[in-house]
């Protein structure tokens, strides 16, 4: 996050039939945004190009879910998760990303490709009480490492008691929305 850039409370939303794509290296600098992603997240192709994705990252994302995220695909897996952005203006903006790793002709991963969908707002409110918890436990500890450790305790004793992954958790979300 920009420390420049505070919340301003407004929120943005994506249009059911948008997605806002981007893919990063290895170390998630950002080599492509498309369009969708520039307006939403207020930035010029020239102010993202180059920069690490976590430019748009919101103070209330708890870090221990861009963690897992970055494990996840370093190991080669795809990961679905929910995640607050803010905007250069201040806004932010919920999405429902989901994350690959690129591969090359040997299976050796060169970078990862995001695309990232509207995510449904009911789904959200049962997110966010579960992202305040493990925000709350990494803001407790003085230290950023501790916090990070603790806040990924919590988030694996919560993913136990579910006997989810957290994939698994956002998926289980998502289908008992639509079968309600």
């Amino acid at each position: 996050m920009r420390p420049d850039i505070l919340p301003n409370g407004i929120e943005t939303r994506l249009g059911e039939d948008e997605i806002i794509v981007s893919k990063t290296d290895l170390k998630g600098i950002i080599t492509y945004a498309n369009k969708v992603f520039l307006r939403i997240a207020c930035y010029s192709e020239a102010e993202l190009l180059g920069k690490p994705h976590n430019l748009i990252r919101h103070p209330d994302m708890p870090r221990c879910v861009f963690k897992y995220l970055w494990d996840t695909l370093a190991a080669g897996h795809e990961v679905f998760a929910y995640v607050i952005n803010l905007a250069k203006n201040g806004n932010h903006y919920w999405v429902l990303a989901h994350v690959t790793p690129t591969f090359d002709a040997t299976g050796r991963i060169i970078g990862y490709h995001s695309s990232r969908r509207c995510p449904d707002p009911a789904i959200v409110q049962q997110v966010i009480p579960v992202y305040k918890q493990l925000l709350a436990e990494e803001q407790r500890h003085s230290n950023p490492r501790d916090g990070l450790a603790a806040s990924m305790q919590m988030l694996g004793d919560f993913l136990g008691s579910q006997e989810k992954t957290y994939d698994e958790f956002i998926w289980s979300l998502i289908t008992s929305k639509g079968a309600a």
